[in-house]
This record gives C-alpha cells, sequence and structure tokens, in this order.
C-alpha cells in the first residue's frame, strides 16, 4: 500500500465533521459526486470582508481544493489568503442554519456573520 500523499504546501482550509456531511448530504441530494462548495471573500460588507459560499462542479485554474471525508472544498488564491487557518462549520439552530467561517486572521467580525476585518 502506498503513503497517504503529504498535505498541500502553503495555506490552507479545513472542513469540519458537519460542513464534511453537509456537503455529502448535497451530492447525495443530487446524486452528483462533482459538486464542491466554493467559498470566496471579496472587498466590502459591514466590517471590510465578506464571504460567500456556492455549490459548483468544476475548480477554475489556480484554485486550490481541500478535501475531508470525501467532501470537497474549493477556494481561489487570493480569498486563501485571507483565509489561511481557517476552519469552515455547518451550523444549525432554530431561527437558521448554513456554513460558518471560523477565520483566526479575523481581527473583529459583524453580527451579519458574513462580514469581518484583519
Amino acid at each position: 500500500m502506498f503513503p497517504a500523499p503529504p498535505p498541500p504546501a502553503g495555506p490552507s482550509v479545513s472542513l469540519s465533521e458537519a460542513a464534511a456531511r453537509r456537503i455529502l448530504a448535497l451530492m447525495q441530494a443530487e446524486n452528483d459526486t462533482t459538486l464542491m462548495l466554493r467559498l470566496t471573500v471579496s472587498g466590502g460588507g459591514c466590517a471590510g470582508f465578506s464571504t460567500a459560499f456556492a455549490v459548483e462542479r468544476l475548480a477554475q485554474p489556480g484554485d486550490r481544493v481541500f478535501e475531508t471525508q470525501g467532501a470537497r472544498l474549493v477556494v481561489d488564491e487570493a480569498s486563501l489568503a485571507v483565509l489561511d487557518g481557517a476552519l469552515i462549520d455547518f451550523s444549525e439552530g432554530l431561527m437558521s442554519s448554513g456554513f460558518v467561517v471560523r477565520n483566526p486572521n479575523a481581527t473583529s467580525t459583524c453580527g451579519c456573520g458574513t462580514s469581518f476585518s484583519l
């Protein structure tokens, strides 16, 4: 048996078990094993940067793909620069549910849950 490949060098982002389960559930519901969760960061929002999630089937040139338990997260290089070390989780509550970014680089966050500053 061959050893597992080393983790990719450079900045990284990881998925919690809850986030991986949710992505796998989306893949199963759509009967599509190519689905990936895309996370992007853009300028703006209440605190300077805002995050957005989308479901996609293809990674673009320059994207990094991170895999946990068969669930894939895709992040572009520019977003990865401010997300290094972040954990992507999935939270379910009475009022809302969704993916959550736990970014150790954020110096402050906004109550909206999608905006942060460095």
